[in-house]
């Protein structure tokens, strides 16, 4: 063989492995990367041509798949769309999937690695594959309390509410205002789906945004929590210190002082720790900010979870943030929730669920459980710890005790339940400004034996600058989540 045919055939040999390992990698390390494309109309068509799994809350349906009619076959549906859209998600040819819809896609759409045996079943007997069901936590009384609360404060309003069982970190609400309706993304309508795509992705106050957990605000007085907490494990404070109550503090290297809300004194020019809690006294924890110092304060706020993403179930959690090495008035002002601190709805329902449950931080989580087609389990959520506490239990006794003090005579009697304890924390954030503060409530009940931990903020409810307090806007439709659960 002379030298230009050898020349050839080893560079079609050459070639030939070539295409060899390049069709393998395809099939054996891409194939999933690739079959999750949103833009791989293959697979979705496969998927469109089969059942897909439901999601349930309680037992009900909140995500299904019906019979359409057309090529397709089946119609994803959501019979409470509004309701339930941020933790379901939608389901579409177009666009792909969000939330659970998207997280749990394997499961709902018959192609986990644990439906095997029934998609070979299906394969022998000729028949598409079904998708398994997928349980979320979501209690159906919280998340209506929460939804009917938002709505009642004008259909512009822009609020979140998540609601945490504190001994074991189910989510028991995930609401976020403005909403959107999955149906419209899930249709076979093709024009109008990709119309209705982009009024809702265009639309300036982002129905389809998450605020309960993939927006992070200011969290004004309700992080004089953290700073409590921060004191309290630092030996040197109880409920009964003494702190400065005046109406302003003379902050050092600025001639700016830090003043009350109220713009008059807490008390007195010092009252108790229990005091200053009650009525959100800024001088108080402004001071107990630069006489602890950042660094204390960022680390008892890693501890409830700052600067984490640990919510399994959704996508695109937003990670809450505490100021690197700000300087002392900066501390002071950090300490009250205001400059660089940055904290979601969900970040602050973790807060008060991990004092709620004595100073033990539970991992929060959404989906409950997820079934084959044939009802068999295929998973169950465990509880799960976060990766350290965050207080003592004797120290989360204390507040817990303070907080219930705010309810009963301090910022947030709106929040008080009849012949339930309820703890609580009221906050009104400033934020730009040229747009009214964020009004925040957190809260859990019952105070002694506490089943939900909740957090609210309104964002916006279009009513003038000077109504706008946690204790006004927030405080009653926390309530509502809490009587929602603790009730008969």
């Amino acid at each position: 063989m002379n030298k230009p045919i050898r020349t050839m055939a080893v560079g079609c040999m050459v070639l030939f492995l070539a295409l060899l390992l390049n069709a393998s990698y395809l099939q054996f390390v891409s194939a999933g990367d690739l079959n999750d494309r949103n833009d791989n109309r293959r697979v979705r068509d496969a998927e469109f041509s089969r059942k897909r799994g439901e999601i349930l809350v309680a037992g009900s349906k909140v995500a299904e798949s019906v019979p359409s009619g057309d090529v397709y076959k089946y119609q994803r549906r959501y019979p409470q769309p509004f309701k339930y859209a941020h933790a379901t998600g939608f389901f579409s040819y177009l666009y792909g999937a969000s939330a659970v819809e998207s997280n749990q896609n394997d499961v709902l759409s018959g192609s986990d690695s644990r439906l095997f045996v029934n998609r070979l079943v299906d394969t022998v007997s000729n028949t598409q594959p079904e998708g398994g069901s997928v349980s979320l936590t979501l209690d159906p009384r919280a998340q209506t309390a929460a939804f009917d609360g938002i709505q009642q404060l004008g259909s512009g309003t822009q609020a979140a509410v998540v609601a945490i069982e504190p001994a074991t970190g189910r989510i028991l609400a995930l609401v976020s205002n403005p909403t959107y309706n999955p149906n419209l993304l899930a249709s076979h309508e093709f024009e109008a789906v990709e119309s209705d795509w982009k009024r809702l992705t265009s639309a300036a106050d982002e129905p389809m945004f998450d605020r309960a957990i993939q927006g992070v605000y200011p969290p004004g007085s309700t992080f004089k929590l953290v700073t409590a907490a921060a004191a309290l494990e630092s030996g040197e404070y109880d409920p009964g210190t003494q702190v400065p109550g005046t109406a302003t503090l003379d902050l050092p290297q600025t001639t700016k002082d830090l003043p009350n809300f109220s713009g008059s004194d807490c008390g007195g020019d010092t009252v108790t720790l229990t005091q200053a809690l009650m009525v959100s006294c800024n001088v108080a924890f402004g001071a107990l900010g630069m006489e602890l110092g950042a660094g204390a304060l960022e680390n008892q706020a890693e501890k409830f979870g700052f600067g984490q993403r640990y919510l399994d179930g959704l996508g695109g959690q937003a990670v809450s943030v505490f100021p690197e090495d700000p300087d002392a008035p900066l501390t002071a002002y950090s300490a009250i929730g205001q400059y660089e601190v940055r904290a979601s709805p969900l970040q602050m329902a973790q807060v008060v669920a991990t004092i709620a449950n004595r100073g033990l931080g539970m991992v929060p989580y959404l989906v409950d459980e997820v079934r084959a087609p044939d009802l068999s389990v295929l998973d169950k959520t465990s509880p799960e710890e976060m990766p350290q506490r965050a207080m003592s239990a004797s120290a989360a006794g204390e507040l817990t005790q303070m907080m219930v003090e705010v309810v009963d005579r301090g910022t947030a009697k709106t929040a008080q339940i009849p012949g339930i304890k309820v703890a609580g924390k009221t906050g009104t954030a400033q934020s730009a400004a040229d747009r009214a503060p964020y009004a925040w409530f957190v809260s859990f009940a019952p105070a002694d034996n506490p089943e939900v931990a909740v957090a609210v903020i309104v964002e916006d409810a279009g009513v003038d600058r000077n109504a706008i307090s946690g204790s006004g806007l927030a405080a009653p439709i926390a309530k509502a989540v809490m009587e929602a659960v603790t009730g008969p």
